[in-house]
């Protein structure tokens, strides 16, 4: 394991060098709980400081040296102090040695722990910063008891006190991954960072612990915490520290709030004394927080309820379990989570001896897709004689476990059980779901449909084609697709569940054919009616979830990919290890990222949607394609080849609606191959089968992919009446007319003034595309209107070379067969003297610094002009921030 780096605090840095550095003369403390990082802080602050300009001096206090007079000074001072002076002689005596060995430097001192100082050296601490060209800086921990002289240094105006902030999310994801070598998957840096509270010193124990065993692994080059903690002795020790010695009514309080947290106030002083409650508060070992109109109590800090609930008997952990459910079934479940807890509490403490209870928890836990949770508590009912209902929601849940042999299981052992005919749509429609999403089956959708035809209830066979119709969607079978979901819609004895499932078919259809403005009122629709679906069908929200995202990335618009994964379900899925929809969620952000340019952040984020459906047969291929687009971003074509391979791998038939989502990416790795009539020819074959499938959206983005790489004027498309084929500057002009949207005109006009070889065309282009904050697009038509403008001789190509220098400041790493037009083969020698021109040195002077002679250098200046297509120095440094950096380096 790498040492720690150290990550973040730039505003704590800049703070503390401004305190040493600045005009006003005043020194600085960082204050804050033990472990938050002040040590540490400190340490990176004196070293960035210059020994040249300033004395520099360092001490560390400690338990040890805070007995001993001038103890904390030792590092500082002297062996031996003259004998016969008074103590104000000593303190001036000592001063005055200093200032001597600073010799007329100012002076900065930095305490670490000041709290920890013995008398005489705080009282030392103090006169030098009274001093004249000095500066004290330092360290206290809150909570110790401070020595006068030192809390004279804030209360005199001589320091300012600074309260040191835990780390917050984001830097302690950058720390994690600083730690471990690489990026950290989302959720397992969110628990990290819950568990630590952001005390630097407590996420280190809790990855060396989690590092000592198989707790963190490494997939795609992500790290994923499996979310088991092993205390390792060290960290206990140090909770233990923080915990101190507890009376008995103290730690009833302590214990029942780390298994019952969050815990109503009064429900917890039904079962203690409230003085309890009160000492526990003061001592800082739980906090009162206000939800709503309860008062809640949680403990100060996660790590104490993890130690407590270790170190607690078996016997009494059960007492402590059953004692919670008692006392909220006594003063009634009043709250949706009630049950919830209740059903928990009743199960660990092995007093749960009612099914229907544990079955509608268990429903509840996966209403919130707390998967773990929900499968426990359904193996539960299940146990406790909980039947088919009890069998259906267990083998659904482990469906989206990614456990579909379990699932199988688990439904065939209750098929004898199947009595009526709700039972029997329910069964069926679940069975079917493993099966042909889990296991792949593609007969499953046939057999689905000839048991729906023995069902008598027009609900129940409601329910059943619902699941036909999307099962046929997905396996591409889009006429009958339609036609059973727009049936289930009509029916007006199907259930709600059902009609919103046959509405999601109806609108990922929609979103394909480019009908975003249908798809969009109809996901509308299923969104409002969210609370009465999910307690029946909660994974009706990934179709959901499909619909959408599929309109959103077809209609390029980021903002609402960047809506949804930012809504409430990304939270719920992540945290409740729901890994369907956390990483197809990851898909859409990282497809967002590719779009602006952001080609590190993509990769990382789809790298990251790989890891976590390493198992799924459902978003597995898609997660790899996107991997591969990023990568063909990069211009990383071994990358994009070895994620397009992962592809074809992880793709089903069973997901054959996805076809053009991969086949597209695998245009984009035949193109950084650098296979460019390759790719041509696969896009556009690719066009002509979606223009055959009615998947006029995706057909879109194909078309839009050709243009991009210079290819707008290839044939697509059957042959016309006049024996000829359009191209796809045409296709695109015909399909800005059928497919919704600001996007098919832009993607239209692309393709003319592309084909045209229009600069100020391809400008106004890059514009709008700019304003949908495509910056990939915006980035490569400005690079084609340069080119066509370096064509014509006497056009002034600087101010669209400044356009496109300032799209590529807000990209990063990225290459692209347009972009790449504008790199030519210029040779390090005259990349070398085309810099230096650039920047402003002289012939002469570069013909120095390069050991050539000026005539040389004029030769090779010449050489770069005309491969740049500029007329002189005075373009120069515009043609040269416009291009992709030479070697992946930025080229000034």
């Amino acid at each position: 394991m790498n040492r720690w780096d150290f990550v973040g605090r730039r505003d704590e840095l800049n703070r503390l060098s401004s305190a040493v550095q600045g005009l006003d003369g005043r020194g600085l403390l960082f204050s804050g709980s033990a472990g938050v990082g002040k040590s540490r802080l400190l340490r990176e602050g004196v070293a960035a400081l210059p020994t040249d300009r300033y004395a520099v001096w360092s001490v560390a206090a400690s338990a040890t040296t805070a007995a001993v007079p001038f103890g904390g000074m030792v590092q500082v001072l002297p062996a031996e102090q003259p004998s016969g002076l008074s103590p104000a002689g000593v303190l001036r005596w000592a001063l005055q040695v200093l200032q001597e060995q600073a010799a007329g430097r100012p002076i900065v001192l930095a305490i670490d722990d000041a709290h920890l100082l013995d008398p005489p050296s705080a009282a030392l601490i103090h006169l030098i910063a009274r001093s004249e060209n000095a500066t004290v800086i330092g360290t206290v921990r809150n909570g110790e008891q401070i020595p006068l002289p030192i809390r004279a240094l804030w209360t005199d105006d001589l320091v300012e006190l600074v309260e040191l902030a835990p780390l917050g999310p984001t830097e302690t994801t950058g720390l994690l991954a600083a730690i471990l070598g690489g990026p950290v998957d989302a959720g397992s840096s969110e628990r990290l960072f819950r568990l630590s509270a952001g005390n630097p010193l407590l996420l280190r124990e809790l990855v060396l612990a989690a590092s000592g065993g198989e707790e963190l692994s490494r997939r795609y080059g992500i790290w994923k915490w499996t979310g088991r903690l092993e205390l390792a002795p060290s960290l206990t020790e140090l909770i233990d520290t923080r915990i101190g010695q507890l009376t008995p009514g103290v730690r009833s309080v302590v214990e029942l709030v780390a298994f019952g947290e969050p815990l109503g106030l009064q429900l917890l002083q039904r079962a203690v004394d409230p003085a309890d409650v009160e000492t526990a508060e003061e001592r800082g070992l739980i906090v009162l927080v206000q939800d709503d109109r309860r008062l809640n109590v949680r403990l100060a800090h996660p790590l104490y309820g993890e130690v407590m609930r270790r170190q607690c008997p078996v016997s009494r952990t059960r007492r402590l379990q059953a004692t919670l459910a008692d006392l909220l079934e006594e003063v009634g479940k009043r709250r949706r989570d009630d049950l919830l807890r209740v059903a928990v509490w009743r199960l660990d403490s092995g007093t749960a001896q009612n099914p229907a209870l544990l079955l509608d928890a268990a429903a509840q836990a996966f209403g919130r897709y707390d998967v773990p949770l929900a499968t426990r508590l359904a193996r539960a009912a299940l146990e406790a004689d909980g039947g088919s209902d009890a069998a259906e929601l267990l083998a659904t849940i482990l469906m989206f476990g990614d456990r579909p042999d379990e699932a199988i299981r688990v439904l065939d052992q209750v098929a004898a059980e199947l009595t009526d005919d709700r039972r029997r749509s329910r069964w069926l429609t679940v069975r079917g779901m493993v099966s042909y999403w889990g296991l792949s089956r593609e007969s499953t959708v046939d057999e689905i449909a000839a048991r729906g035809d023995e069902l008598s209830d027009p609900a129940d066979q409601a329910r059943v084609r619902a699941f036909e119709a999307i099962m046929r969607l997905h396996g591409l079978d889009t006429g009958t697709a339609v036609r059973l979901a727009q049936a289930v819609l009509d029916r007006p004895a199907a259930p709600l569940a059902a009609r919103e499932l046959a509405r999601c078919t109806l609108a990922h259809l929609q979103a394909a054919q480019g009908q975003y403005r249908r798809s969009a009122t109809a996901i509308a629709r299923v969104q409002a009616e969210a609370a009465r679906w999910r307690a029946d069908m909660p994974y009706l929200q990934l179709a959901m979830e499909l619909a959408r995202g599929t309109r959103l990335a077809l209609s390029g618009d980021l903002t609402g990919i960047d809506a949804i994964v930012a809504d409430e379900f990304a939270d719920l899925a992540g945290a409740g290890d729901f890994r369907l929809g956390t990483g197809y969620l990851a898909i859409l952000q990282a497809y967002a990222a590719r779009l602006r340019g952001r080609s590190g952040e993509a990769l990382k984020t789809s790298l990251g949607a790989c890891a976590v459906l390493a198992t799924s047969r459902v978003y597995g291929g898609l997660a790899h394609a996107e991997r591969a687009q990023a990568a063909a971003l990069r211009g990383d074509a071994t990358h994009a080849a070895e994620a397009m391979a992962e592809a074809d791998r992880a793709q089903t038939p069973g997901m054959a609606v996805l076809y053009p989502w991969l086949e597209q990416a695998r245009g984009a790795a035949l193109a950084v191959a650098g296979d460019l009539p390759a790719a041509g020819k696969h896009l556009a074959a690719l066009a002509d089968r979606l223009r055959d499938d009615g998947l006029a959206g995706h057909e879109l983005l194909v078309l839009l992919d050709l243009v991009r790489l210079g290819q707008s004027t290839v044939a697509v498309g059957p042959t016309c009446t006049d024996g000829g084929r359009r191209t796809a500057a045409q296709r695109l002009a015909e399909l800005s007319e059928q497919v919704d949207g600001m996007l098919p005109p832009l993607a239209a006009r692309y393709a003319r003034a592309a084909a045209d070889g229009d600069p100020g065309e391809l400008l106004a282009v890059a514009d709008g595309f700019v304003a949908r904050d495509l910056i990939v697009y915006a980035a490569e038509a400005t690079a084609m209107a340069v080119h066509h403008a370096g064509r014509a001789r006497g056009t002034d190509t600087a101010p669209a070379r400044d356009r496109l220098a300032a799209l590529l400041r807000r990209c990063d790493g990225v290459s692209t067969p347009a972009l790449r037009l504008l790199r030519p083969a210029l040779s390090d020698r005259e990349w070398e003297v085309a810099r230096l021109a650039a920047e402003g040195a002289t012939s002469r002077a570069i013909a120095e610094r390069l050991y050539l002679s000026s005539r040389t250098v004029e030769n090779h200046l010449q050489r770069v002009y005309s491969k740049l297509g500029v007329a002189g120095r005075a373009e120069l440094r515009a043609a040269l921030r416009a291009m992709p950096g030479h070697d992946g380096a930025d080229p000034l």
